[in-house]
C-alpha cells in the first residue's frame, strides 16, 4: 500500500501518468471530430497529440523540474524521450504506411474475385506525424509543469 501512495505523491510519476492522460483524452475527443467516434481509437496507436511523446516528455520534464539537468533521471529521461519519439515517427509511422498499401492490394484482390493474403484489413494509424509528436511534447511540458509545482505539493501536504 505504501508504495501506491509514493507513487501518487511522486511528481515525475504524476507528470508521465497526467501528460498520457491529458493526450489519451485530448485524441479521443480530436479524432471524433474529425472522424468520428471509433472504439478501436480507445486502445489504438497514432493519432494527434502523441500519447507516446507526451508522457515521454512528461517523464522528462519532470525529472528536470525535481531533480535538475544534473541527475542521472533526467540524461535517461532524455534518451529515452528521443528513442521513443524517434521511432514513433519513424518505424510506427512507415508501418502504418506499408499497411495502407497493402489493405489497398488487399482491396483490389477482394475486387478482382482473388482469395486476400489476409482476412482483415491491417491497422493504418501506427505511427506519428512530426506535428502529432509536437503537440504531444507541448502537452507533456504542460503536465509537468502543473504537476511538479501545484499537483504534487497538495497531493503531497494531504497524505
Amino acid at each position: 500500500m505504501n508504495i501506491l501512495i509514493d507513487l501518487v505523491k511522486n511528481p515525475v510519476f504524476l507528470s508521465a501518468g497526467g501528460a498520457w492522460l491529458v493526450a489519451q483524452v485530448s485524441k479521443i475527443i480530436y479524432e471524433s471530430i474529425r472522424y468520428g467516434f471509433s472504439v478501436r481509437r480507445l486502445a489504438g496507436g497514432g493519432g494527434m497529440p502523441s500519447s507516446h511523446s507526451a508522457t515521454m516528455i512528461g517523464l522528462t520534464a519532470g525529472c528536470l523540474l525535481t531533480h535538475s539537468a544534473l541527475s542521472p533521471e533526467f540524461a535517461i529521461a532524455v534518451f529515452l524521450s528521443m528513442v521513443v519519439m524517434y521511432d514513433a515517427m519513424g518505424v510506427r509511422y512507415e508501418t502504418g504506411q506499408q499497411a495502407k498499401i497493402l489493405n489497398k492490394m488487399r482491396e483490389r484482390d477482394i475486387e478482382e474475385g482473388r482469395e486476400p493474403l489476409f482476412d482483415t484489413p491491417l491497422d493504418e494509424k501506427m505511427g506519428h506525424t512530426l506535428s502529432e509528436v509536437i503537440a504531444g511534447a507541448v502537452i507533456g511540458i504542460a503536465a509537468a509543469i502543473i504537476m511538479c509545482t501545484w499537483i504534487a505539493p497538495l497531493i503531497q501536504s494531504v497524505l
